[in-house]
């Protein structure tokens, strides 16, 4: 009686209107969560996954171009890593990982303009809490197959305004969070806040600066490391071009992206001049031509920073030039995906 009372209350359930898919085609979608592939609308994780106790999961973004994955084996290395660095156990194998993916596009007859979200929780708990010690029943494997163009108007250029929310340095002394003893500074304590390089789904930080985004009604934000130089914005790398060089921060305060490294040494490729260094702001709100990279967008090119037109308002030769270096690359590498017959 009481199961039936909770599954009818009004209380439980919104008053919302049934929302439209941005891509209709993704209502039929099948996903793999854990060991089977399931429907969209049964695709659910446990209310004691890691994932939903803390959001202690790691991550990586996924694109299919002509029935190849690419830079598939680039985008496990740092899944594995990540996992690695926030100490996870009964991880699956690269092997079962792959077929997972491969399985889930077959399933879903997707070869071409796909983007996969693909996630690895900490896994289960016996029960509640924080600690990794209640994880005895192994990690969460979850392929999250989408019909997906890239996210960015690529033709057009895009606007960025930049947030207030910082982002994280690695380790830094008088910061937050975990206070480790230090040997070599005997007598003192050290903090280490959560290294930007580990991919995780703890996307607090980010999620705080789209929303200064969304509020100016610009596409992203640019995020600013402790010291004021630019980082990233929070969602992708970024890129300036200034007197014929590309210029690109370190990437200290934030992910050394898979697509930015691929950028980069199209780059150089190009013959083009390349620096990676601090950036300041004005630099960027000064350059000749700004763009982002991510897998979700490619090479978005940035019209307008902070009210202010970047170059001439247009999208650079540059970065047309790049784009097209980009586009050539993903038409001819990748992981094939296996069975898939190009028509």
């Amino acid at each position: 009686m009481l199961k039936c009372h909770a599954r009818g209350s009004s209380l439980l359930k919104p008053h919302l209107p049934l929302p439209s898919l941005p891509v209709p085609a993704n209502e039929k979608l099948l996903v793999w969560v854990g060991d089977e592939i399931i429907p969209r609308d049964s695709a659910k994780v446990s209310v004691f996954d890691s994932v939903v106790q803390g959001g202690d999961s790691v991550w990586e973004g996924l694109r299919i171009y002509n029935g190849k994955i690419f830079k598939l084996e680039e985008h496990l290395d740092r899944l594995f890593d990540s996992a690695k660095a926030l100490a996870f156990n009964n991880v699956p194998t690269r092997e079962e990982v792959k077929e997972a993916i491969f399985n889930t596009l077959i399933r879903n007859g997707m070869f071409d303009n796909a983007h996969i979200r693909l996630s690895l929780t900490r896994g289960k708990k016996v029960t509640s809490g924080m600690s990794p010690a209640f994880n005895l029943y192994g990690c969460t494997l979850i392929v999250l197959a989408e019909w997906k163009p890239p996210v960015y108007d690529n033709a057009k250029g895009i606007t960025l305004v930049t947030a207030t929310t910082r982002r994280n340095s690695p380790n830094m002394e008088g910061s937050s969070l975990v206070p480790v003893y230090s040997w070599k500074y005997a007598g003192s304590f050290w903090y280490q806040n959560l290294d930007s390089k580990i991919h995780h789904n703890n996307l607090l930080n980010n999620i705080l600066a789209k929303i200064e985004g969304n509020n100016a009604n610009a596409d992203d934000a640019i995020m600013l490391d402790k010291d004021g130089y630019v980082s990233e914005t929070n969602a992708t790398n970024i890129f300036l071009v200034k007197k014929g060089r590309v210029l690109t921060p370190h990437a200290d305060y934030c992910l050394p992206g898979v697509t930015r490294a691929t950028v980069m040494d199209l780059v150089v490729k190009e013959n083009i001049i390349l620096e990676e260094r601090r950036i300041s702001l004005s630099e960027f709100h000064t350059a000749d031509e700004v763009w982002t990279t991510g897998t979700m967008g490619e090479l978005s090119p940035v019209l307008k920073i902070d009210g202010r037109e970047i170059g001439d308002g247009q999208v650079g030769p540059v970065t047309r030039r790049l784009q097209i270096a980009y586009k050539n690359l993903t038409e001819g590498s990748g992981v094939p995906i296996p069975t898939y017959q190009e028509a």
